[in-house]
């Protein structure tokens, strides 16, 4: 596991979803919970390419979006 780039990822999935208004709980359905984007978001696991599909939708956004840090 990358952890440099897991953190990006995790700072720019924060940023994207505090720029929306929306709250952790607002994004973690269908599937996914408040403590997995909460981990995600500190760096702290991994994501499956499900699991980023779900939380693109859940935020408004294209899964190549949750990318857009590099």
């Amino acid at each position: 596991m990358n952890k440099d780039y897991i953190l990006l990822f995790g700072k720019h999935l924060k940023s994207l979803r505090e720029s929306r208004d929306l709250t952790q709980d607002d994004i973690g359905v269908d599937g996914i919970s408040r403590s997995m984007i909460s981990l995600l978001e500190i760096a702290a696991t991994d994501v499956t390419i499900t699991k980023l599909k779900v939380i693109a939708d859940n935020l408004g956004v294209k899964v190549k979006d949750l990318f857009d840090f590099e």
